[in-house]
């Protein structure tokens, strides 16, 4: 996720075996790299999510849909540390969220979450290098080191000629390959996506859909929200559907072309 410049910073410590698109191993691969059981959360007197238990195991891509005020938005909020559960446990890369300190959320979702947004979240007067090379520097990686890194990366996206061009001057999918190369920086355990696609063109967003299963099938794990079934169908090995802040069904997926 990207770092923001008022939480904690620490080196970055590698969580394990690192593919080639900076995916990394859970520390417990037998058991679930994501525990929500019987998780609730209320907002005033409405319950966003009620009752909620969903296991993911490492490698997965698990896509949640669902319609809008649904709970799917909370529910990815939990699982990044954003939010608390109001009763329920919450269990990420072996990490406890409900027994973290704000300070202690921060540096896990600093060591352990990625995260790509809708509508990219990028720095508009950094270019695409410096975007990416941010979230590793904010972790106390030195400049020079996080910015190989993210040479590195934008490499193996595809767009390692767009390093100095700004957000303004990049296309909706390359700017979207710039905040997955933001995400990837500090070797997360875990990658959530929240509408991943919404703000593309078509042709963008089948390029960004090949991009996410290109990481899933090396072994990066993938929690994403959408609203779109081409993603879920495409890029997920698992549908979760929520309503009214319960799974009111789950099921595996065939990936489709």
């Amino acid at each position: 996720m990207t770092a923001t410049a008022n939480e904690p910073t620490e080196p970055a410590e590698p969580t394990g075996a690192v593919g080639p698109a900076g995916t990394a191993e859970s520390s417990d691969p037998a058991g679930p790299i994501v525990r929500l059981d019987d998780v609730r959360k209320d907002f005033a007197d409405t319950a966003a999510l009620d009752g909620v238990t969903l296991h993911i195991r490492q490698g997965e891509a698990v896509a949640v849909m669902g319609p809008s005020g649904c709970g799917k938005s909370t529910l990815l909020n939990l699982v990044a540390g954003l939010d608390r559960p109001s009763s329920g446990q919450v269990v990420v890369h072996g990490e406890d969220l409900g027994g973290l300190n704000e300070t202690g959320l921060a540096l896990f979702r600093r060591r352990r979450i990625g995260m790509i947004f809708q509508f990219f979240n990028l720095i508009d007067d950094l270019p695409a290098l410096d975007n990416v090379a941010l979230a590793a520097q904010l972790s106390g990686v030195p400049a020079g080191q996080a910015r190989r890194r993210a040479l590195e990366l934008l490499g193996e996206l595809g767009i390692a000629d767009r390093k100095n061009i700004y957000p303004a001057q990049l296309s909706g999918g390359e700017r979207q390959r710039v905040a997955v190369a933001r995400a990837l920086m500090n070797r997360p355990a875990l990658l959530l996506a929240d509408e991943p696609t919404g703000a593309l063109d078509s042709r963008s967003g089948e390029q960004v859909m090949d991009l996410l299963i290109d990481l899933n099938q090396l072994g990066q794990t993938l929690l994403m929200v959408t609203h779109d079934p081409r993603l879920a169908a495409r890029c997920a090995s698992r549908l979760v559907e929520i309503a009214d802040g319960r799974i009111v069904a789950e099921r595996a997926l065939e990936r489709t072309a």
